[in-house]
């Protein structure tokens, strides 16, 4: 009796045993190994175009060089980089480069940008205006809470003439506390980037980040107005630092520079995105 008790223990715990080591594999392979050759990559993106501009115009770019490409979306503009930076992705696709130089720097992430893509920028939307000049006093405008973008649409509020920032700031860093003249009280209210196309419907009006724009079927045409992007304020496709030299980031960035890509662009849904400088 006490032998078969003794098997009994030792079947329970070679079982238990194999199951942890079983647990073990299974998160370890949740990790991309970006060996020279591997062709089959991960993509992270977030809501809006730019997961479809990877499945339609880069996943065709790179079929000829033997990619499989595949797709991860996240809902927030943190854990892409995050996940890149900790190998569970390849490369993303969501961010422009002021965004990714400040968050990878805040964060001590070693990720880097590739090439610059087609973007679409902030639009100003509203139920109820349709001019920035119907603005009353203290009426609320929702804007992004991350520090980039926020910087963005408090420059776009300033060409249209909503608010002033101070002299002699950099206005890539403004904030709230950077505005010179609100002449008209604006309340601002600051709120994730991939809630604002939804925060319309309880303020006057909301600055939307293209990609948001994009996902919620935002009108283009009844914007109150649409940022001019600079090309540091273009999306970049990225990869961990250690990757940009390798055939990974070499490959993505003839990719992109390809004619398949940019027939892609041209002739699809994004034909009206911003171009990046090189595309001329």
């Amino acid at each position: 009796m006490k032998i078969i008790k003794k098997l009994a223990a030792l079947i329970v715990l070679g079982t238990i045993g194999a199951s942890i080591v079983g647990c073990s594999s299974s998160k370890e392979t949740a990790k991309t190994d970006n060996k020279e050759g591997n062709k089959n990559i991960l993509v992270g993106v977030c809501p809006g175009p730019y997961g479809d501009m990877v499945k339609e115009a880069l996943a065709s770019a790179l079929k000829p060089k033997g990619y499989t490409v595949t797709t991860k979306e996240f809902s927030d503009y943190i854990q892409p980089d995050k996940a890149l930076d900790n190998k569970e992705i390849d490369a993303n696709l969501f961010q422009h480069t002021e965004y990714l130089k400040k968050f990878s720097a805040d964060n001590n992430l070693k990720i880097s940008p590739v090439i610059v893509v087609p973007t679409l920028g902030m639009g100003v939307f509203s139920n109820t205006l349709t001019s920035l000049d119907q603005l009353k006093d203290g009426a609320k405008i929702a804007i992004p809470n991350d520090a980039s973008n926020l910087a963005r649409a408090l420059r776009l509020l300033k060409a249209n003439g909503v608010i002033k920032l101070k002299d002699n700031i950099d206005e890539t860093k403004a904030t709230e506390k950077d505005v010179a003249e609100n002449p008209k009280n604006i309340k601002f209210t600051p709120i994730e980037g991939a809630q604002l196309a939804r925060s319309i419907e309880s303020v006057d009006a909301a600055v939307v980040p293209g990609n948001f724009a994009f996902a919620s079927k935002l009108d283009y045409s009844k914007a109150l107005t649409v940022e001019k992007l600079a090309e540091n304020y273009k999306n970049v496709i990225a990869v961990r630092t250690e990757d940009l030299d390798k055939d990974l980031g070499k490959d993505l960035k003839e990719a992109v520079e390809s004619k398949e890509f940019k027939d892609a662009i041209e002739n699809g849904k994004f034909k009206d995105f911003s171009k990046p400088d090189w595309w001329k």
